[in-house]
């Protein structure tokens, strides 16, 4: 384990450089022994500080569930981060591109909690029984450490790439729809870019909030009742840029979109 001032330096380092929207370079290459544990130990830093400034939690994200974004990435295991109350946009939003770095969007579940989920032996079935509904999401990705060579250290440091969540279209109750073959068509200024099925994430989105569930229980926490939680991208991260908008197509499950300036 680093000790605790580096893991503070290391803290200060990227919330200067998130405040200052430039990217840094990889912390694998600074700190070699650096491991999985001392990045949670990091984010956890950076969410402690977001709470202590006022801001609200309101959920969790998943990232890396999918084949093809492990493939996109070259990481093969998942990881975690926050979702804080100021990074959740309405569908149809236009938000400013400056506000995040290396801006990526991926197509996403999001399960909105009637109940809390404990790990460590969390299963599909525990995750179904504690969703109120599931809707439509994208995430925007936002990197602070530099993208080439970068690991699972890396990007649990920052904070899994969150950068913000963009949710609405149709709302279903689980059982009511067969989530593995949910599916979407993502475009870029109406040219489509991306599409995908659900069960490319864990062979069923519900299954990448269990992991979750038992991941957090490692950590001595917990999914709680009200959350929002990003099941993780069924398609590749989407490259935009200022001036682009951005449309996910979930058929029965309506759309969403945003437009970057």
């Amino acid at each position: 384990m680093l000790a605790p001032e580096t893991i503070t330096a290391i803290a200060d380092e990227l919330a200067a450089a998130e405040r200052d929207r430039v990217t840094v370079p990889l912390l694998t290459q600074r700190y070699p022994d650096m491991t999985v544990e001392d990045s949670y130990a990091v984010q956890n830093e950076w969410r402690r500080r977001g709470l202590a400034a006022g801001r609200r939690l309101v959920g969790r994200k998943i990232g890396l569930t999918s084949k093809v974004m492990q493939a996109a990435t070259g990481i093969t295991e998942p990881d975690y981060g926050a979702i804080f109350d100021d990074m959740v946009f309405d569908n149809g939003s236009v938000i400013e591109h400056d506000r995040f770095s290396n801006v990526r969007i991926e197509v996403e579940l999001a399960f909105v909690l009637k109940a809390a989920i404990d790990g460590p032996n969390a299963t599909i079935f525990d995750v179904l029984r504690a969703t109120e509904y599931v809707v439509p999401a994208l995430e925007i990705l936002s990197s602070r450490i530099e993208m080439a060579g970068r690991t699972i250290v890396d990007t649990i440091s920052d904070n899994a790439a969150m950068g913000g969540i963009v949710y609405g279209g149709n709302a279903v109750h689980v059982g009511t729809v067969d989530l593995r073959w949910v599916s979407a068509l993502l475009y870029r200024n109406e040219t489509i870019e991306e599409s995908g099925v659900a069960a490319a994430v864990l062979n069923h989105p519900a299954a990448g909030v269990a992991w979750l569930a038992n991941k957090l229980a490692q950590h001595g926490d917990r999914l709680e009742a009200g959350e929002v939680v990003l099941a993780g991208s069924f398609t590749r991260p989407m490259w935009v840029h200022p001036g682009d908008t951005v449309l996910a197509d979930y058929g029965p499950m309506g759309t969403i979109s945003c437009r970057f300036v």
